[in-house]
């Protein structure tokens, strides 16, 4: 049995190592990504310097090797391997072994998560930062927000110590970990509001 976790890590590792902001930049404007706007390698950061519709071709192709991982994990063991499986993706999305180890910070991954393990899930964490963005402008803000609300929100809906909530306490801890850049500019006051490229 060890031996099918291995293989999900590695496999949900190497799916989640994928970026496809990187990829898709480099194929449709011929710079990285990295070197522009906040230099994260995430759908935000394309939205931001390369318009809406980059951010969003970025968000599916994210949501796609999220949910194959998953996929697979679940192929080999069950629910279990669906937490350990999107786990190693959102840590390779981060952490991409193609790409230098420089990656997103995991939120359009975790947004995935959050609609494989439950659509109502998704649905209030995707209520929450669009209210939070409402009022503060900063989609900064709206994931740490999200982040922190990620397993208390899941145990709310589905009561129980589970391999799923170890998975969103692990979210929560990446993606706020992800952000301490963010939240230092916050205390500052140094922050940008969030605006879309032209390109």
């Amino acid at each position: 049995m060890a031996w099918k976790f291995a293989l999900i890590v590695v496999v949900g590792y190497l799916l989640g190592s994928i970026s496809s902001a990187i990829i898709y930049i480099r194929k449709r404007y011929h710079v990285d990504v990295r070197e522009e706007g906040s230099g994260n390698a995430g759908a935000t950061n394309v939205a931001r310097t390369h318009g809406l519709q980059a951010g969003l071709i970025t968000l599916g192709f994210d949501m796609v090797k999220t949910a194959l991982s998953a996929l697979f994990g679940y192929w080999l063991a069950g629910s279990t391997g669906v937490a350990v499986a999107c786990a190693a993706a959102i840590t390779g999305h981060c952490w991409p072994v193609y790409f230098g180890f420089r990656g997103g910070k995991g939120v359009s991954v975790a947004a995935c998560i959050a609609l494989l393990l439950d659509w109502r899930f998704f649905l209030i964490l995707l209520v929450l930062f669009f209210a939070v963005f409402f009022l503060a402008r900063r989609v900064s803000v709206c994931s740490i927000t999200a982040a922190a609300a990620y397993p208390w929100l899941y145990l709310l809906l589905r009561p129980g110590v589970t391999p799923a909530f170890f998975l969103c306490l692990y979210v929560m801890v990446l993606v706020i970990f992800l952000h301490r850049g963010n939240i230092g500019r916050l205390i500052r006051g140094e922050e940008a509001e969030f605006r879309f490229g032209k390109k």
